[in-house]
């Protein structure tokens, strides 16, 4: 089989998924059964050629081929490993979504619209995967994101998702206008649009010497930063819950994934940039901060998990920016399918908790038995990684990961210390720690192993980012040992002050809402 053949065949899902977008138009609201049908085919397929792209990828390797140019732009495809492991995933994601979407709108008159806009999705966000070149990646960037606004306003007749979806729209044309002169700089810089041709060019260049360069490389960043709903443009992503559910699970277990994507496809140009990389471990970092922290004090499901892909999505670049991309991509993968299962099951986890009392042991307060337990988080994680044979050393980027990680273990097992627990649910939490641990660096290995040739290997940090790095480290630090310690030392008046701006989100959102006019949108629609 040639590499155009298994091309077109590669494109047959996405294909389908568009005439499935157009035939709510041709056949109406009575006839919602092939377009049902349709997207379900085009689901299943799209399953069953990631396994088959894989293997292609297995025998023969990575490949870029172009069914139409002009210019060097055109319509090219990229197989590689990165491009169908994300392919795979949305696949997957994709079937499930669909399905689940089959019943949840059963009966809406309106169901036929709905089907045909989320397989028009779908089929942007799998052009995005597989793109080859500057102009497709760009192309399905900005229909992505347009055919999602579809799904954000459709239900019109509420005033919150109009006001939302305004404000997604309106930074999402942002993130757009910043991508596209990133591409622009890059194509006048290097003279063509192919992936493959820029970065074999990228490696050969200096981008001290190159401004266009460097000057793209910020943009990107910038695209970036405005896609994934980073800190302070965060707001309209934990509004848009209005939309059905499983737009939620599409927009957060997938489409979200853009701005972290694009990072990584074009990680040969971050790994040469110093600016872009400090843009990425500050902006990502402080949201993974804020957002955590925010995401504590919501009393809303859906208003939390929203807080929660925010905060992701921020670890996400940031890992990027330390220069770990397969950590990065395993973060990634492992997000979607949580979050997508989250959201899914949101409905049935409230009617569950309802059902149940959760009691929570009292704190001790003992501030050795608190060191104790965070001693004993570290230690379990050093000791995994001696097993892994983790040389810290010549990965740094790791190890400022790692140390996120292993500072998220305290929070399982210092509560724990810090109660009268029996030795055998000590043992249990270190037992979960080291399961986590393991898993971490085993799912590395395996990605950094299959992901070798996608992206730059492992070099040594400069000084300056190697300080941005410690700098957020030691905000993480700070931010979980107060969380640790708080039981014993934190002023419960000064708490619910500030759980009142945490909960709000320090109103900025309320700040966007004036400065959009949604609040007159929900008072004409009231």
């Amino acid at each position: 089989m040639t590499m155009k053949l298994f091309t077109l065949i590669l494109l047959i899902p996405t294909v389908l998924f568009l005439f499935s977008s157009v035939l709510p138009t041709i056949l109406g609201a009575k006839r919602v059964k092939p377009i049902i049908q349709l997207t379900l085919l085009g689901s299943v397929l799209s399953i069953l050629l990631s396994f088959v792209g894989a293997f292609y990828i297995y025998t023969i390797g990575n490949a870029e081929t172009s069914l139409l140019e002009f210019q060097n732009l055109g319509l090219s495809i990229r197989v590689d490993v990165l491009s169908m492991l994300f392919f795979g995933m949305i696949a997957l994601l994709g079937f499930v979504i669909v399905k689940y979407s089959v019943n949840y709108l059963k009966g809406d008159a309106r169901q036929h619209v709905f089907m045909g806009r989320i397989a028009a999705t779908i089929a942007s966000v799998q052009l995005f995967v597989l793109s080859g070149n500057l102009f497709i990646l760009f192309l399905s960037w900005v229909t992505t994101s347009l055919f999602l606004h579809r799904l954000l306003v459709f239900y019109k007749e509420r005033p919150r998702a109009q006001s939302a979806a305004l404000k997604k729209f309106i930074v999402a044309r942002f993130s757009d206008v910043f991508l596209l002169t990133s591409f622009l700089l890059i194509y006048i810089q290097v003279g063509s649009g192919s992936l493959a041709t820029i970065f074999e060019a990228i490696q050969q260049t200096d981008l001290n010497a190159s401004l266009n360069l460097e000057l793209a490389t910020v943009f990107l960043v910038l695209a970036a930063i405005f896609k994934s709903a980073q800190f302070p443009i965060h707001g309209w992503l934990v509004e848009v819950m209005e939309t059905p559910t499983p737009v939620s699970a599409l927009l957060h277990a997938g489409v979200l994934n853009a701005g972290p994507f694009v990072i990584m496809r074009m990680a040969f140009l971050l790994d040469a940039s110093v600016w872009a990389s400090n843009m990425l471990l500050i902006v990502g970092g402080t949201t993974a901060i804020i957002a955590s922290v925010i995401f504590l004090t919501q009393s809303s499901i859906k208003t939390a998990l929203g807080y929660s892909s925010i905060a992701h999505m921020g670890f996400s670049l940031f890992i990027c920016g330390t220069g770990a991309y397969s950590a990065a991509v395993l973060h990634i993968v492992a997000h979607s399918f949580y979050k997508g299962h989250a959201f899914l099951s949101s409905g049935s986890s409230v009617d569950v908790i309802k059902t149940k009392r959760i009691t929570t042991s009292e704190r001790l307060k003992n501030p050795f038995r608190i060191a104790l337990g965070v001693i004993l988080a570290f230690a379990v994680y050093l000791g995994i990684a001696v097993i892994f044979e983790i040389d810290f050393n010549s990965n740094v980027a790791l190890f400022a990961v790692g140390l996120v990680i292993v500072m998220s273990l305290t929070q399982v097992i210092v509560p724990i210390i810090d109660t009268k627990q029996h030795v055998s649910t000590v043992l249990f939490a270190c037992l979960l720690v080291g399961l986590v641990a393991t898993s971490f660096f085993g799912f590395e290995h395996i990605f950094h192993t299959l992901l070798d040739a996608q992206f730059p290997g492992a070099a040594s940090m400069t000084s300056g980012r190697i300080l941005v790095v410690a700098i957020m480290l030691l905000l993480f630090a700070i931010v979980v040992s107060l969380q640790v310690f708080s039981p014993s030392y934190f002023n419960l008046k000064n708490a619910t002050k500030l759980s009142v701006y945490l909960r709000n989100g320090f109103y900025i959102n309320s700040y966007f809402d004036k400065l959009i006019g949604a609040y007159d949108i929900k008072k004409t629609n009231a």
